[in-house]
């Protein structure tokens, strides 16, 4: 009698994410329900340019710096040390934590001084893609390389999804020298447009290669850590599957031909690669019109090629079900937040606001725990602006105030020139000062920014 042998499930290419693999954060802590991790800001010679040293601000001397893991209730103790030449903080981009937690100087904590530490301490109460970044002189810290990644798991999501993938995205420039392009370049035009550096990064790599099966599913967590570079990719011939962003799993997939993350935003997609045995496959960042000129004469350019594998296709297992049951936020009776982003004219330095005020002059909202909000945002510039609000996940609304479907959270949203964006957000029992700025960093250091006072 002969015994039929089972047969090996089909797999990606022995080392198939190599070129983007992350550093891992290590796990002090022997206890299941807590990672403890140390984390340093400092200075790290890296080799951006093949041949190159460059001084990159890091966390833990990598760009970006490690992938914290957790799920979904864990309690994520963080021991920070600076050892920059200035003052930074930490701020947890995407979790819904105590304010005291939240890494906004002068508000939540005090700036963490050169040779300064701070115990980060906080539960991660919901699943997704998260990070973190400073918040102290934002747009040249962040620029200079200081983002990482913190991803919570469900472990009770659908299993089968695709083989997964943590990419953070980011740009910067680098001299021929090796140094790192002055944070102020280009002026005020520099900061009225939002810097963008001359190099595309995928995990800290300029144009990697990933090793791929054909016809099996990868699932992409992606990040959009840069200063102000909006990220449209596009891959020839195929269409992603979307199924999650900024606060997790949609109400439902969607399927679409490009995926557009502004600074700030997450995307949570499924992809198949297709195409004949051993031939590489383009994913292209493509201009995207935030206003003002912003796609003029700029071509595409390749942010990371996936490489198939020199053999048949494989038949991947069928797509399970990825749903969520997410309730629409009731919005009458919900109070009124009206904004406009406004530039200052006048001489000296570009001075943005809200509500025509700068930042540093500004006095902060005020809203009360249990209260509902419906946030308008209004455009008065000929750029797009990424709206991001710490701390609070929101649900944006549509044409008659309806929720826009398939329904999700999210803390970024972009409001378009000549447009606005709404959105009603429901302030929880964390009480606090919470900011909200654009994410296009040189705009919020500009004065792109305020404070929300929630009281008990």
């Amino acid at each position: 009698m002969t015994i039929g042998c089972a047969t090996d499930p089909p797999a990606q290419p022995e080392g198939w994410d190599s070129a983007v693999a992350l550093r891992p954060a290590v796990d002090l802590d022997a206890r299941p329900e807590v990672v403890e991790v140390d984390l340093t800001a400092r200075v790290e010679e890296l080799e951006i340019v093949p041949g190159k040293r460059t001084p990159a601000w890091t966390y833990d001397g990598g760009l970006p710096g490690p992938l914290i893991r957790a799920r979904v209730g864990d309690r994520v103790i963080v021991n920070f040390r600076n050892e920059l030449s200035a003052p930074t903080t930490v701020h947890w981009h995407g979790v819904r934590l105590l304010a005291e937690m939240d890494g906004a100087p002068g508000h939540s904590q005090a700036e963490t001084p050169p040779g300064g530490s701070f115990t980060y301490d906080f539960i991660v109460p919901d699943a997704g893609l998260t990070w973190y970044h400073p918040h102290v002189d934002s747009a040249v810290q962040s620029g200079n390389g200081l983002y990482g990644p913190l991803l919570v798991e469900d472990p009770g999501e659908p299993a089968a999804l695709g083989d997964e993938l943590v990419l953070v995205l980011s740009d910067i420039t680098v001299r021929d020298d090796g140094t790192l392009e002055d944070p102020d370049v280009g002026g005020n035009l520099g900061t009225l447009f939002g810097r963008e550096g001359d190099l595309l990064l995928v995990n800290g790599r300029v144009n990697p290669v990933i090793e791929a099966r054909a016809g099996l599913r990868q699932r992409w967590r992606i990040v959009n850590a840069a200063r102000s570079r909006y990220y449209q990719l596009a891959l020839t011939d195929h269409r992603f599957t979307r199924i999650g962003g900024d606060g997790g799993l949609m109400e439902h997939p969607v399927e679409t031909e490009m995926i557009l993350l502004t600074p700030g935003e997450r995307a949570d997609v499924l992809v198949a690669p297709r195409g004949a045995p051993g031939s590489t496959l383009s994913v292209r960042w493509v201009p995207y019109d935030r206003g003002y000129g912003a796609t003029f004469g700029r071509p595409e350019v390749e942010a990371f090629r996936l490489r198939l594998a020199d053999e048949p296709a494989a038949e991947d297992e069928p797509l399970p079900e990825v749903a969520r049951a997410i309730g629409a936020l009731e919005t009458a009776g919900a109070t009124r937040v009206d904004l406009k982003l406004t530039l200052r004219e006048g001489p000296g330095d570009v001075v943005m606001g809200i509500n025509g005020v700068a930042s540093w002059e500004a006095e902060p909202l005020v809203a009360a725990v249990g209260e509902t909000s419906v946030w308008t945002v209004e455009n008065t510039m000929d750029f797009d602006h990424p709206f991001h609000l710490h701390g609070f996940f929101f649900q944006v609304l549509g044409e008659g105030g309806k929720p826009v479907r398939p329904l999700e959270w999210k803390d970024t949203v972009n409001v378009p020139v000549d447009g606005g964006a709404r959105f009603v957000v429901r302030y929880d029992n964390r009480p606090g000062m919470w900011m909200f700025h654009c994410h296009i960093l040189d705009h919020a250091d500009a004065g792109m920014m305020g404070m929300l006072n929630v009281v008990r």
